[in-house]
């Protein structure tokens, strides 16, 4: 198991009991579009299109937020040492089981990727679809991803891109509209009731990888397919066919 309970932050304990009582939910309405595996973002672009992680055949991989363990199980089978790790024990029940039925090497590990009990360099490649980098403080993160990584290793991870955030309407009905709403310079993190989530400008994030040692590869602004279907209600898609929903970064640990 990772970290106990009392080393996580407040934010962090919130969003693990969030993820306990959403998981069978959540498992049961998106856990079939997302079976696969190796699609990104709420649209599932397919890997082979993109190429982010590339050949992933005899290397050490990490994925951060692991949720059902999707993404690990589908690298598994293309030859990855996968690992999975979640906060949410409830999400780490479904990973057991998908792993079980799959019938791969999966290692499972209960943490916060603010803090993981993993050691120094064991990986060649920390990723996320969405995941940690929506619900962990990526001031943290990033730190801790470089810490992970082997020199050239590589940082990937999907998340909502700060144009939604601009857009997001969050005293009316919710969701991203078509005016400018927030403020650009204030982006950081946003807490409610249930979770406490995380967004930073352009300009930090490229900083804050910098400062972590990271070399920025490439920002990949996801578009929805003409005729995609999604089963999140995150945004429709005529709104992710104006403006990129989702971005995918992707930085290399400086050797």
């Amino acid at each position: 198991m990772g970290a106990p309970g009392e080393e996580l932050s407040a934010a962090a304990r919130k969003n693990r009991a969030y993820w306990d009582a959403q998981s069978d939910a959540y498992q049961e309405r998106h856990g079939p579009q997302i079976a696969g595996g190796m699609g990104w973002g709420v649209w599932q672009i397919p890997e082979a299109e993109l190429g982010v992680l590339g050949d992933v055949a005899g290397l050490d991989v990490l994925e951060l937020g692991c949720g059902a363990a999707q993404w690990s199980i589908a690298l598994a089978r293309r030859g990855a040492r996968a690992t999975g790790l979640d906060v949410s024990p409830c999400q780490l029940e479904h990973a057991r089981r998908a792993v079980d039925a799959a019938g791969v090497d999966v290692r499972l590990v209960e943490a916060s990727a603010e803090r993981t009990p993993l050691a120094d360099e064991a990986f060649d490649v920390v990723f996320c679809d969405h995941g940690a980098f929506n619900f962990a403080n990526p001031r943290r993160v990033v730190p801790e991803a470089a810490r992970l990584l082997r020199p050239g290793g590589l940082l990937a991870f999907c998340m909502a891109s700060p144009l939604v955030d601009l857009f997001w309407d969050s005293e009316g009905d919710g969701g991203a509209g078509t005016e400018l709403r927030n403020s650009y310079f204030e982006l950081s993190g946003f807490e409610n009731e249930e979770t406490a989530e995380y967004q930073l400008p352009y300009g930090e994030w490229i900083r804050l990888f910098r400062a972590s040692g990271f070399i920025v590869e490439d920002l990949i602004e996801l578009r929805a397919p003409a005729d995609g279907e999604t089963t999140y209600d995150f945004v429709d898609r005529a709104w992710a066919r104006r403006w990129p929903a989702e971005n995918i970064w992707k930085a290399r640990r400086a050797v």
